[in-house]
């Protein structure tokens, strides 16, 4: 069993490092869909796996300071956003756990699943169009505080990590072409995901039925994912990544209609 987590958590951080989705836009809803954990444990594992894989991207990108991208005037200001946004995003989704109870935790993961198909739709019309709108570059210290608070709070909620709202959000407001968004998506990334794991850390709201080894696995898998996804950052052109992001949004809207109409049923 523990080999499918690796292979879930190592694909998908494969992706998730060239795209700059982070990886875990993919292990949540698999998880889910795969009924291999229940909704509160594939949260905190994709949480942990997307924190280990962007942990060792940012490890990286540090080490080659030549090829890192990341924008040193702005993204420092999303990333304290969503330090906040991740604490609040956890707030809610323990909140919203301890409201419905852990027999009916299925109720959040539809509404889970239901945001994050209407994300990824409206993600897949804005890539289509994305030629023919025009951007915004926004210098406004305050404003990339509110987005980047905006961002983690979907991040932690969803337990995705920051997905396509983080790359349509740094397209559209600071016109950032594909492998910028990517490397500052994952920037983002690391901070509200380092928030939402050490809030639940600190509160003791691990989730029950965790099983340490294969969260052990997976954490494995997003690092490993990571040293082979940066490899292939470097070899793709920004036009092979939109298209590897246009196939991954559509596999995932279709993950998730799946999942919303289970959980909904079952």
């Amino acid at each position: 069993m523990f080999i499918i987590f690796f292979i879930i958590s190592f694909i998908a951080s494969v992706i998730g490092v060239i795209s700059g989705l982070g990886g875990g836009i993919i292990i949540k809803p698999v998880l889910d869909m795969s009924g291999l954990a229940v909704v509160s444990v594939a949260s905190f594992m994709s949480g942990c796996t997307v924190l280990s894989m962007t942990t060792m991207n940012l490890a990286r990108s540090l080490s080659r300071p030549k090829d890192m991208l990341i924008d040193r005037t702005r993204s420092p200001f999303l990333a304290i956003g969503a330090l906040g946004g991740g604490y609040l995003g956890n707030l809610i989704f323990d909140s919203l756990m301890t409201a419905v109870g852990v027999a009916n935790q299925n109720i959040v993961g539809a509404i889970q699943a239901g945001i994050l198909l209407l994300i990824t739709v409206s993600v897949m019309i804005y890539m289509a169009h994305k030629a023919n709108i025009k951007t915004r570059d926004v210098k406004n210290i305050f404003a990339a505080l509110l987005i980047g608070l905006v961002l983690g709070i979907l991040s932690a909620f969803l337990g995705i990590g920051g997905g396509p709202m983080n790359l349509v959000v740094l397209y559209y407001f600071f016109s950032m072409n594909s492998k910028e968004a990517a490397q500052n998506s994952l920037f983002i990334i690391f901070f509200s995901q380092l928030m939402s794991l050490s809030q639940t850390l600190l509160t003791g709201s691990v989730p029950l039925g965790l099983d340490l080894t294969n969260l052990t696995v997976m954490i494995v898998g997003g690092i490993s994912g990571a040293l082979l996804g940066g490899y292939f950052n470097k070899k793709l052109d920004e036009k092979k990544v939109d298209q590897l992001l246009m196939a991954v949004f559509t596999l995932i809207a279709i993950i998730n209609v799946y999942n919303f109409v289970k959980f909904i049923l079952f």
